[in-house]
């Protein structure tokens, strides 16, 4: 904006604001606390505005024109708001390299006891809006591992023909701890491991585990978030890369049990700022008026019973308490 306006305006959004950890996300004014620790002038930080509305026009030497500027987010926050998950127990998970998962908690900032974050949510009103998040650091790579290091595809989109090559994964659990766990574990010692393996074991059935793997991370964040807010999620929706593989998101919505909406626009993040903008400027009298002209969905529903859900999750959490055991060397 700094640039855009060519010096005349100094602002940002409360998203952003935010992620610098100096933005007290109650008060939502720059935290005197931590700026006074962290010895930084307040008149050097950019005055503050919601995330939609009018924050003024570019410089005529860019576009020709005043060119208004009237959505500024986040990323994730972006892609939350693109997906039209504005009212309180609503929710998305961005599939990509690693996944990104928010639920709107509405106007109450939940502190989460479950390893979570507490966020600001992109809003265009001036009253705050909040969510929980939680970041998996493993995501739609541990493909790009299964391809690049072990050479089992040529290519991530082979990941799906193979995972339906075999009914399931025979009892294999990948938990892909390249980097340690994040969300809800937060475990940096853990590593990664494959538990399961018998003589019968074959490539289709780590291929499989893999995919897997995206779908229980991102149940055991989602579990958090319910346990935090109170809230039980009715759907999920669903962007990114990784997004685009079926079976993904299938096993995703019969792990949950929840139906799996997997948005048909590819630039969830842009369309969620455009969104912030046509409301701001009042091309879209509100989210109503937005969500029945909304990207359209392929949906996933659940296709297995309690029982089966109950077993494969309990797997996995046995997987996953077996890594953090084998901890490596300090």
């Amino acid at each position: 904006i700094w640039n855009l306006t060519k010096g005349r305006l100094h602002v940002t959004d409360r998203t952003n604001a935010s992620r610098t950890m100096l933005y007290n996300i109650h008060t939502l004014e720059w935290d005197e606390e931590l700026l006074d620790l962290f010895g930084i002038p307040r008149s050097i930080l950019p005055k503050v505005l919601p995330s939609g509305g009018f924050i003024g026009t570019t410089d005529r030497v860019y576009f020709g024109g005043d060119i208004p500027i009237m959505g500024v987010a986040g990323d994730q926050q972006a892609a939350l708001f693109g997906q039209m998950c504005a009212e309180e127990g609503t929710g998305k998970n961005t599939y990509g390299t690693g996944c990104f998962i928010l639920m709107n908690t509405g106007r109450q900032a939940v502190k989460s006891e479950n390893g979570l974050l507490t966020t600001l949510a992109a809003y265009y009103t001036g009253e705050a809006s909040y969510a929980l998040e939680g970041s998996i650091f493993i995501g739609g790579s541990v493909i790009q591992w299964l391809r690049d290091e072990l050479g089992m595809v040529t290519s991530s989109g082979e990941s799906e023909e193979w995972a339906r090559k075999v009914p399931d994964t025979s009892g294999v659990y990948l938990v892909p701890a390249f980097v340690g766990l994040g969300a809800p574990y937060w475990n940096s010692h853990t590593r990664g491991a494959v538990f399961g393996l018998t003589r019968g074991t074959n490539k289709a059935h780590i291929i499989r585990a893999a995919l897997e793997s995206m779908a229980y991370q991102t149940a055991d964040v989602i579990r958090a978030m319910e346990a935090d807010a109170g809230l039980s999620l009715k759907y999920l929706k669903a962007d990114g890369g990784a997004a685009g593989n079926g079976f993904l998101m299938q096993f995703q919505s019969d792990i949950l049990g929840i139906p799996v909406a997997r948005a048909k626009t590819g630039e969830i993040t842009a369309l969620g700022v455009a969104y912030l903008a046509g409301l701001g400027s009042g091309f879209w009298k509100g989210t109503d008026e937005i969500a029945q002209n909304a990207s359209e969905f392929d949906t996933f529903t659940p296709g297995i019973d309690a029982g089966k859900r109950a077993e494969l999750n309990k797997g996995w959490r046995r997987a996953v308490e077996a890594a953090m055991g084998f901890k490596t060397e300090s």
